[in-house]
């Protein structure tokens, strides 16, 4: 797991459009469960740091668009848009075209850029105030991250291998909210 977080933190640091040349399944699943894990341990943690932020009162939320999707919607057509349609989408729109930039220094642009929409896009699951706004960096956090690591998995493996990531990580989250809705239920 180390090598890993290591493997993505020099990645962040200077993001090549260089393939893992390394094509054996049984590595490439051992990496993707190492980066989903890491994934969610990133986004616990920076969930952690927003709650405290907002038990100071510094910063007010409200309602997350994922509150009225889980009372609005049943539980499979949630499931099936959360953990099959929007990862598709998404990779196609944010990760696809990161191959397309072939140059070193366009790509790390590139590369940067996706990866900072793909986290400012997720803004609309709030409702837009000048509150949000400023804190929305802190907001957005795990989006950046996990845009960090799925760009990074597209370029290495291939973007099915993104596409897989998204899906396995969106899955995960909204099954917590879907057992948790259900607990409360």
């Amino acid at each position: 797991m180390k090598t890993v977080i290591i493997e993505l933190v020099d990645y962040l640091k200077n993001p090549t459009l260089e393939k893992d040349q390394n094509k054996e399944i049984s590595y490439r699943l051992k990496k993707f469960v190492q980066i989903l894990g890491i994934s969610f341990a990133t986004t616990f943690a920076l969930g952690f740091i927003l709650t405290l932020i907002e038990g100071t009162g510094w910063l007010e939320t409200g309602k997350h668009s994922i509150e009225d999707t889980l009372k609005n919607s049943n539980t499979l057509t949630l499931f099936v848009l959360a953990a099959i349609i929007a990862p598709a989408i998404e990779e196609l729109l944010f990760r696809a075209p990161l191959t397309l930039f072939k140059k070193a220094k366009t790509f790390k642009i590139a590369f940067y850029l996706i990866t900072f929409l793909f986290g400012y896009i997720h803004l609309i699951n709030y409702d837009i105030t000048l509150n949000i706004l400023l804190f929305s960096p802190i907001l957005i956090a795990p989006q950046l991250f996990i845009g960090w690591y799925l760009g990074f998995i597209r370029v290495r493996f291939g973007l099915i291998w993104s596409i897989a990531l998204h899906a396995a990580y969106n899955g995960i989250l909204v099954s917590l909210f879907i057992l948790g809705k259900n607990a409360i239920s």
